[in-house]
């Protein structure tokens, strides 16, 4: 299964589950986010980014060109605090 594809069933599964004045604001909370203009800084696929050096979970330094060495890099950004 491909990630739009699995995507496209978490949506669909969500959709089911959350009740409709729920869903309804979540939906016009995400439209109104888009009309924001928001997106047009966000990172989206494909996009080359600069290299980079983040700390991993054992306090070491990882760099980007380390890891683009090896292969692709999938990054994946997660918003809050740990």
């Amino acid at each position: 299964m491909s990630l739009s594809q699995k995507l496209t069933e978490i949506s669909d599964g969500a959709v089911k589950r959350i009740p409709p004045d729920k869903l309804a604001v979540m939906q016009r909370a995400t439209a109104d986010l888009r009309a924001s203009g928001i997106l047009d800084g966000v990172i989206k696929v494909g996009d080359t980014l600069p290299s980079f050096q983040l700390t991993n979970m054992r306090g070491a330094p990882v760099s980007s060109q380390s890891l683009l060495g090896k292969g692709a890099v999938v990054l994946t950004v997660f918003r809050g605090h740990w």
